[in-house]
C-alpha cells in the first residue's frame, strides 16, 4: 500500500508540473510544453514551432478546441528563439513579460514587453491572464490591466476586440500580415486606419494602398457580413471624435469561431469555422477584381462591389475612356466641355447614388448640407462633394461630414443593387445643367401656354364647381415634409401633394440609369432624391398601359387615402402629358425576395426578425381588408411585394384597387 501511495503522491508532483491553467505569474514561467488555457477552454497559449524543424520556436495564441491549428497572435513574429532547456517566457516583477533563453536575465531575452509597472509588495499579485477572448493579459493585484497583446495585433482580429482606428489616439494599430504561409515575420501587406483621416480603413502593400474601405457615414454598424449557416459578424464602429475611433467585429452567442485575417497574399478574409468539414470557410474577400485600390483610373469606377459576379470598371455618367481601345483602367475624361465656372452659368451637380466615395478627399467641419454644396460650388477645382451626419459623434461636437473633392476621382465604386454606399455629387458643365432646365421648360411651358386659355375661360366654373369644398393647403418648400408615419393607422384625409415634372427630372438624374431600382411590366421604378435631401422613389408608369388620366388620377387619390405603418406610402404623383410618375416613400432594404433567395443576404433574417415580418404583413393586411375606409382586397401577397425599411418592419405594396398600380 505505502508503494502505491509513494506512486500516487509522484504523479500528483509530475501532473501539477503541466500548467493547465490561465494565469503566468513571476514565480511560475512558461517553458516549452506548457501551456496557458484560457477558462473556458476556448483559446491556449504556449510554444510551437511552424516546420518541421523544432529548433526555432514562438509564443503564441491559438484556438484550442480546433483540430486545426490556428495563431491569431504570435509574440516573437520575427526573433525565433532556438530550443533549449533554459528557454522561458517569464513575468517579472516589474509587469514584463520577457521571453529569454537564460531565465528572462540580461541579454538572453529575444522579445519582451515595456511596462515597468512595479505592484504594491514588489511584484506579488502580478498576473499574466490568457482571456476567453483571445486577448494576453497583464494585470496588477487591483485589477487593472497594463499590457494586452491586442494592442499589437499580428495578422488575425477575433470578435469583441477593438482595433483602434482613429489619428487622434495616441498610436494606431496595424494589421501586418505574415511573410509565407509557414513564416509568421511581418510581410509586406498591413491594414489599418487611414493615417491621415479617421475616416475609412486601408489595406497597404508596402506604402502603397492596395485596397481601400468606403469612408465611414457615421453608421454605428457599418457592415453585415453573413456566413454559410445561420450566423452573422457585424462590423461596428465604437468611440467618438474627441477620444478617436475603434473597430470591432461583433457575434451574436452560440456563434461558431470566426475571424478576419490579412494574408500574405493581401487578401482580407472573414471566415468562419464548419464542425462538419473540420476546415474554415471563407465567407466574405477583399479585394475582388476592379476593387483593388484605383484599378479603374481616374473619373472610372468599380460597379458591383459586394455582388457575386466580378465587378466591371465604368466611366463616371459624362464621361470617356481616355484610351483608344475603351481600357477604363486607364481613366476617363469628360466627353463634354471642361467644367470650372467658364461661360457664366453656373456648374450643377449630378446625384450618383450608391457610391463608394473616392479617395483624397478633403474633410471640411462644422457645414449643413448646403453649406457642403456651396463649398464645392464656389471652388472651381472642386469637382465633387459628398455629405454625412455622423451619428455616433457626441452630441456637444461637430456631426457633420463634408468631404470635397479636388481634381481627379481616384478610387470610386459602386455597390450592388443599392446595397450600400452613399450619394456622391458630381459637377458637371453648366451647359449641360442648364440645357436639361431648358428642355424640361420647354416640355412644360409650351403646354401650359397653349392651354392658358381655356383655363382662364373655365376658372369660373372651377371655382363655382368647388365653392363648397376647402381651399387646398399650402404646400411646403420641401414637399412630404408634413407626412408621419409614427402612427399605427395614419388619417385617411391625407393632402396628396403633386409634384412638377422638373422635380423629378432633377431628382432622378433624368431617370439616369444610375438611379434605376427595378423594372416591369408596369414600367421602371428610380431612386430620387428631391429638394432638402428626401429620398424618393419613383415609379415611371409605362406609357403603353392603357389607363386614362382621369382612372389614374382616381385611383392614386383612392390609394392615397390608405395610412398605416406596414403599407409603403404614395406620397404623391405628376401626371404631364403621357407621362404618369408615382412617388413613393423610399425603402433601401428593398423587398423580402432579395433576402429570401440570397444565399448570403437570408442569414440576417433571424427568426425574430422572421416573426416581426410576419406580424407586420399580418397587420398590414388587417387594415386593408377589415379596418380601412376602402375595403381593399390585396389579391398578390408575395415576398417581392413586401419591402423592408431600415428596421427590416415590413410594408406591404402593390394591393390593387382597379388597375394595377404598385411595383413589384
Amino acid at each position: 500500500m505505502a508503494a502505491y501511495l509513494a506512486v500516487f503522491v509522484f504523479l500528483l508532483l509530475v501532473c501539477s508540473s503541466c500548467r493547465a491553467d490561465d494565469k503566468l505569474t513571476p514565480a511560475r514561467p512558461l517553458s516549452p510544453g506548457d501551456e496557458l488555457i484560457s477558462s473556458g477552454g476556448v483559446f491556449a497559449l504556449g510554444f510551437f514551432s511552424l516546420t518541421n524543424s523544432t529548433s526555432d520556436l514562438y509564443v503564441g495564441v491559438w484556438y484550442n478546441q480546433i483540430p486545426v491549428r490556428t495563431y491569431v497572435w504570435v509574440a516573437n513574429r520575427n526573433t525565433p528563439i532556438k530550443k533549449s532547456s533554459s528557454v522561458k517566457l517569464v513575468l517579472t516583477n516589474d509587469s514584463d513579460l520577457v521571453l529569454s533563453d537564460s531565465n528572462g536575465g540580461g541579454g538572453g531575452a529575444v522579445w519582451m514587453t515595456a511596462n515597468n509597472v512595479t505592484a504594491a509588495g514588489g511584484g506579488a499579485g502580478v498576473t499574466a491572464v490568457l482571456l476567453d477572448s483571445g486577448n494576453f493579459v497583464v494585470r496588477l493585484p487591483n485589477g487593472s490591466e497594463v499590457w494586452r497583446s491586442f494592442d499589437h495585433p499580428t495578422d488575425t482580429i477575433v470578435p469583441n476586440v477593438s482595433f483602434s482606428l482613429s489619428y487622434m489616439a495616441n498610436s494606431l494599430d496595424r494589421i501586418v500580415a505574415w511573410r509565407g504561409p509557414n513564416d509568421p515575420s511581418a510581410g509586406d501587406f498591413t491594414m489599418g486606419g487611414d493615417s491621415s483621416s479617421d475616416l475609412q480603413i486601408v489595406i497597404w502593400n508596402g506604402t502603397r494602398p492596395y485596397w481601400r474601405r468606403a469612408a465611414w457615414t457615421g453608421a454605428s454598424i457599418f457592415g453585415v457580413i453573413q456566413t454559410n449557416t445561420s450566423f452573422k459578424l457585424y462590423q461596428t464602429i465604437d468611440g467618438d471624435m474627441a477620444d478617436g475611433y475603434s473597430f470591432k467585429l461583433t457575434v451574436a452567442d452560440g456563434s461558431p469561431p470566426m475571424r478576419m485575417t490579412l494574408d500574405y497574399t493581401g487578401e482580407l478574409t472573414f471566415q468562419s469555422w464548419d464542425g462538419n468539414t473540420s476546415s474554415w470557410t471563407v465567407f466574405s474577400r477583399f479585394p475582388t477584381g476592379c476593387d483593388k485600390y484605383a484599378s479603374c483610373g481616374p473619373f472610372g469606377y468599380c460597379d458591383g462591389i459586394g455582388a457575386t459576379a466580378t465587378p466591371t470598371c465604368k466611366c463616371l455618367d459624362g464621361f470617356v475612356p481616355v484610351d483608344s481601345s475603351h481600357d477604363v483602367s486607364r481613366g476617363c475624361r469628360r466627353k463634354e466641355e471642361e467644367v470650372g465656372c467658364v461661360g457664366g452659368g453656373g456648374d450643377g451637380f449630378l446625384t450618383l447614388p450608391s457610391m463608394r466615395t473616392p479617395d483624397k478627399f478633403l474633410y471640411v467641419r462644422n457645414r449643413s448640407f448646403d453649406q457642403c454644396t456651396a463649398e464645392c460650388s464656389r471652388n472651381c477645382s472642386c469637382t465633387a462633394y459628398a455629405y454625412a451626419i455622423l451619428n455616433n459623434a457626441d452630441a456637444k461636437e461637430d456631426r457633420s461630414r463634408c468631404l470635397v473633392w479636388m481634381g481627379e476621382l481616384v478610387d470610386t465604386g459602386k455597390f450592388k443593387d443599392g446595397a450600400g454606399g452613399e450619394n456622391l455629387y458630381l459637377r458637371i458643365p453648366g451647359s449641360r445643367a442648364n440645357n436639361k432646365m431648358k428642355s424640361t421648360v420647354l416640355k412644360i411651358v409650351l403646354p401650359v401656354a397653349a392651354g392658358l386659355l381655356l383655363i382662364l375661360g373655365g376658372i369660373c366654373l372651377v371655382r363655382k364647381s368647388r365653392g363648397n369644398q376647402p381651399s387646398k393647403k399650402v404646400q411646403s418648400k420641401y414637399p412630404f415634409q408634413h407626412m408621419n408615419d409614427s402612427n399605427e393607422v395614419g388619417s385617411e384625409n391625407v393632402e396628396l401633394s403633386s409634384v412638377d415634372l422638373d422635380s423629378v427630372l432633377t431628382a432622378t438624374n433624368n431617370f439616369s440609369d444610375y438611379n434605376l431600382l427595378g423594372k416591369g411590366g408596369f414600367g421602371k421604378v428610380y431612386k430620387g432624391v428631391l429638394e432638402g435631401g428626401i429620398e424618393v422613389a419613383v415609379k415611371r408608369l409605362s406609357k403603353g398601359s392603357g389607363q386614362g388620366v382621369e382612372e389614374f388620377r382616381n385611383e392614386v387619390v383612392l390609394i392615397a387615402k390608405l395610412q398605416h405603418r406596414n403599407l409603403v406610402r404614395l406620397l404623391g404623383c405628376c401626371i404631364h402629358e403621357d407621362e404618369k410618375l408615382l412617388i413613393y416613400e423610399y425603402l433601401p432594404n428593398r423587398s423580402l425576395d432579395a433576402f429570401l433567395f440570397d444565399a448570403n443576404r437570408k442569414n440576417t433574417l433571424d427568426w425574430p426578425t422572421r416573426f416581426k415580418i410576419i406580424k407586420g404583413v399580418a397587420r398590414g393586411l388587417l387594415y386593408l381588408h377589415q379596418d380601412s375606409r376602402l375595403t381593399i382586397i390585396h389579391r398578390d401577397l408575395k415576398t417581392s411585394n413586401i419591402l423592408l425599411d431600415t428596421e427590416m418592419s415590413p410594408k406591404n405594396i402593390r394591393f390593387r384597387h382597379g388597375k394595377d398600380l404598385w411595383w413589384k
